[in-house]
């Protein structure tokens, strides 16, 4: 009878070992879902104030510039 609690741990142990292999690649995987997930806001946000940057001086230039006005056309004589 002393083989039979014997396997019984083995194959605990096994289970466990398995459960924390599993739970040590998931984490894993979290972490690295996390990172990822930190990197794509911060360039988003780099993005962002670049495109607004542009926008800003895009308005300075077109409020220094003179607005011109297409001339007005005239018939053509007939």
């Amino acid at each position: 009878m002393s083989k039979f609690p014997t396997r019984i741990s083995a194959a605990r142990r096994n289970a466990e070992a398995l459960l924390s292999q599993t739970k040590k690649r998931e984490s894993s995987f979290k972490l690295d879902q996390e990172r990822e997930h930190d990197a794509q806001v911060e360039k988003t946000a780099r993005l962002r104030e670049l495109r607004l940057a542009k926008e800003a001086a895009d308005r300075e230039t077109a409020a220094a510039k003179p607005v011109a006005r297409p001339k007005a056309r005239r018939p053509a004589p007939k």
